[in-house]
């Protein structure tokens, strides 16, 4: 891996002063240079703010080309790649897994997605099975992962299931950002040890770490030190404490050279001669340009020449996926209704859900024949479940964004698969809550006692779910902020509910046509249609009756076009879903 002249930059709003609110440019990356060989392991060194992580992500091809941009990386002599990207793993700082999945679970779906089709599930389970034991997982392979509100394994167990999880495809590159991050020394020397014997298969690793010891220090076959986005050293880590002394820079007491590195990148000196802590940096970039920039280019420009001399024994990448679409679905699947049973059918939901079947049966018990009350129920059912619905669903992608764009960016599957597994997934979990509250209401509430009656209402108000929560999927897969979402389909529902022909009939012209966007107006619809006909009557005074069909809730209605209904129903759960299948697109795509 070669990375030349990486500069770049962003755009921030002052906070304070006179320039209060006025953009300015900063640079987090200054011309950073450097190759990393097969077999080698890079550690990536620095303070807080100096770039590491950034680094790591532009190396990792996890930031897309533009003017903020600058310079090169490459692999093997050429540019990143999608089949590049399934060929190298990137474990983060965060663990983002599935907290109800238990290890080996979370393993064994990693290694059906990642692991190429030629082998056997049994074969991809035995890998998973060996990195279990190579990772020292053994005794945890049965807990669950656990999360903020689930206790499971421990933040040490977690991240070496992280790394895992990369181990699993064997990657010809391997980035990883703190991985010994909150784990004891033992645990971490066997992380970085395992990640040593990697590199002797022939592997590049390159990694972010903070503080690693003396024993952990001496490695790694090279260091990269950054300080405020420069670089101020680059080479072996064996030489590091002599480049420095070359340059007048000693420490006071025998200390771990990682300490000692992570002083001068925050300029602390030991140097009498040098004052200041900013004088101390620049020192140290203007040592790194004379001493070391050079034989740095002079490295990338050999390499550079030896890659095009060997150009025609360069490896073949293909674009195939590992695994098949079908495949990929299954797992996929498979996975989503073991992590997210637990949610689903959490007991708040469930009682939730049966209180309120339960008071509305209650409070409608008994108004068979009164024509205003049934209206009433047969609205409330419907509004009930399209706000329940829809607001369930709002949630779903940004509470997974973060693992999509995980798993996406190490170009596991592909969004097609994922997105349908996710939506078909949640069918019976989503339709068995209320088809249980329709039971309940419908019979309490004395609507008509016919079966034919109650399953057109039924199939009616599942329509109306399905749009609901495709309304909500649309819109949680555009939004960033949970909170504005939440307001946008609020704001939405209540037009919706006004425009469905129940609270007003009178509706003024210029603003009718919103009842043909309403969903809650095609499932009131349908609903009427199933308990009544235009031929039955209601008692409209104490004397006399009158035709159902002029009652005022059901005259903006009618009773026509009952298909036109059902094809408009459909027709909305296609667009909405499309519509946030649009909206993920740009998920685990650098930006």
């Amino acid at each position: 891996m070669q990375f030349e002249d990486v500069v770049y930059k962003i755009n921030t709003k002052e906070k304070r002063g006179e320039n209060k609110g006025k953009q300015r440019e900063r640079v987090i990356l200054n011309g950073i240079s450097g190759t990393v060989y097969p077999g080698e392991m890079m550690a990536i060194l620095g303070p807080s703010g100096s770039g590491k992580t950034t680094l790591l992500t532009v190396l990792a091809g996890r930031v897309a080309r533009t003017q903020r941009l600058t310079g090169s990386v490459t692999y093997n002599g050429k540019p990143f790649s999608s089949s590049l990207r399934r060929r190298m793993g990137f474990v983060m700082q965060d663990d983002v897994l599935y907290p109800h999945l238990t290890v080996t679970e979370t393993l064994v779906f990693t290694a059906l997605l990642r692991l190429p089709g030629t082998l056997s599930r049994r074969e991809k389970a035995e890998k998973a099975e060996a990195v279990i034991e190579e990772l020292g997982l053994t005794a945890c392979r049965d807990s669950i992962i656990g999360g903020p509100f689930v206790r499971g394994v421990s933040g040490g167990e977690r991240k070496r299931v992280s790394i895992g999880q990369e181990m699993l495809i064997n990657p010809s590159l391997l980035f990883l950002d703190e991985p010994t991050s909150g784990l004891d020394s033992t645990i971490a020397g066997r992380i970085v040890s395992t990640l040593a014997d990697l590199t002797k298969g022939g592997r590049t690793v390159a990694m972010t770490i903070h503080q690693p010891s003396s024993r952990l220090f001496y490695m790694f076959h090279k260091i990269l030190l950054l300080s405020d986005g420069n670089a101020v050293y680059y080479g072996r880590g064996s030489e590091a404490m002599g480049y420095f002394a070359s340059i007048g820079y000693s420490p006071a007491m025998p200390m771990n050279p990682a300490d000692f590195l992570l002083d001068l990148a925050n300029g602390i000196s030991f140097n009498e001669t040098v004052e200041g802590t900013a004088s101390t940096k620049e020192a140290l970039v203007d040592a790194y340009n004379h001493h070391l920039r050079g034989k740095v280019a002079e490295e990338l420009s050999g390499l550079s020449q030896q890659l095009e001399q060997q150009q025609h024994e360069a490896e073949k990448m293909t674009n195939q996926w590992c695994t098949t679409w079908w495949q990929q679905f299954t797992v996929l699947l498979q996975r989503g209704l073991k992590e997210r049973r637990h949610e689903s059918f959490a007991g708040i939901k469930v009682a939730q859900v049966m209180i309120s079947a339960l008071i509305g049966g209650i409070l409608w018990y008994g108004s068979a024949g009164h024509i205003q009350d049934q209206a009433g129920l047969l609205f409330f059912i419907a509004g009930f479940w399209a706000y329940y619905a829809s607001f369930q669903a709002i949630f779903t992608f940004p509470q997974e964004r973060t693992m999509l764009s995980k798993e996406r960016s190490s170009g596991m599957y592909r969004l097609s698969s994922y997105f349908i597994a996710r939506t078909l997934g949640d069918l019976p979990m989503e339709l068995i809550l209320p088809i249980a509250f329709v039971t309940i209401t419908y019979w309490l509430g004395g609507l008509k006692p016919v079966a034919t009656s109650f399953l057109i209402c039924l199939s009616a108000l599942l329509l109306s779910v399905l749009v609901a929560q495709s309304l909500g999927l649309a819109i949680g897969a555009f939004v960033t902020n949970l909170k504005s979402g939440s307001a946008f389909l609020t704001v939405l529902m209540v037009i919706f509910q006004l425009a469905s022909g129940f609270y007003v009939q009178n509706i003024p012209p210029f603003i009718s046509w919103v009842k043909y966007v309403s969903f809650n107006y095609y499932t009131f619809k349908l609903q009427i249609a199933s308990q009544y006909s235009p031929t039955d009557t209601y008692q409209c005074t104490r004397t006399t009756t009158c035709p159902v069909s002029e009652f005022p809730s059901f005259k903006l209605l009618g009773f026509d076009k009952r298909a036109l209904s059902v094809i408009a129903l459909f027709l909305m759960i296609f667009i909405f879903r499309f519509i946030a299948y649009l909206g993920l697109l740009r998920v685990g795509i650098p930006k």
